[in-house]
């Protein structure tokens, strides 16, 4: 997916009135996955725990013109290896629809689809970073985001509400659990330990040849292997 940066324009929060009851709750998880590690497990496992979702859809991006530079692995080898790390999990799912697209997503695109499909009463929630929450104001549409979802940061150790950008104070919620029935417009944190660990780490032990136990999911490891994806040119 794609920030899609542009200049915002101010707009009030949207909540849904919609009552507690037998609200459905759905995750959104978007990410290069190039590849699926450990961290993104442990990060999708706290945000389906502590927002309480039924279904997580875990959506690979199939070309997130943000990056300096391309995955190394393809957009369909990057689906396939997501559908391995969470086979067997209940709710769980590999969504391709970024993949399937003929040019770069917008989140907010995604969620429109999402919505659409969800209808309007369901709780749409959006997993991001702590980094990509101060960023936020210069996403394509983003009030419209806060319009189709509620946000759930995964943030860093030291990270400070009041320093976040004045136009996003209304929207945030510092609350201890997920348990409101906002269908959208609510920006709150997931409590997780740090993971000192990144898909570029992991890229460099795989192209030197070092044991990524632990690291990888087995069934992802053997889908690299099989693959030769992540090595080096020298080996």
């Amino acid at each position: 997916m794609s920030s899609g940066k542009q200049q915002p324009t101010a707009a009030a929060p949207a909540h849904s009135g919609a009552a507690a009851v037998a609200m459905r709750r759905v995750g959104m998880f978007g990410g290069t996955f190039d590849p699926i590690h450990a961290a993104h497990l442990r990060m999708a496992e706290a945000f389906v725990a502590q927002c309480r979702l039924d279904e997580l859809r875990l959506i690979p991006a199939g070309n997130p013109y943000h990056r300096d530079s391309g995955p190394q692995a393809s957009a369909e080898q990057r689906l396939a290896m997501v559908q391995l790390a969470i086979a067997g999990r209940a709710g769980w799912q590999a969504d391709d629809r970024e993949v399937r697209r003929s040019r770069p997503a917008y989140t907010v695109e995604t969620l429109e689809e999402l919505r659409a499909e969800l209808g309007p009463a369901c709780q749409l929630w959006l997993l991001i970073g702590g980094d990509s929450l101060h960023q936020l104001p210069g996403w394509q549409r983003w009030q419209h985001i806060l319009q189709l979802a509620n946000i759930a940061v995964a943030v860093r150790p030291g990270f400070d509400a009041a320093n976040l950008p004045a136009v996003l104070q209304p929207y945030w919620r510092q609350v201890p659990d997920f348990s409101n029935s906002a269908a959208s417009g609510t920006i709150r944190a997931l409590t997780l330990p740090p993971v000192p660990l990144s898909a570029t780490l992991l890229r460099h032990k795989l192209a030197g040849g070092e044991d990524c136990s632990g690291l990888i999911a087995p069934a992802v490891m053997q889908y690299i292997t099989r693959h030769r994806l992540y090595r080096s040119t020298a080996r």
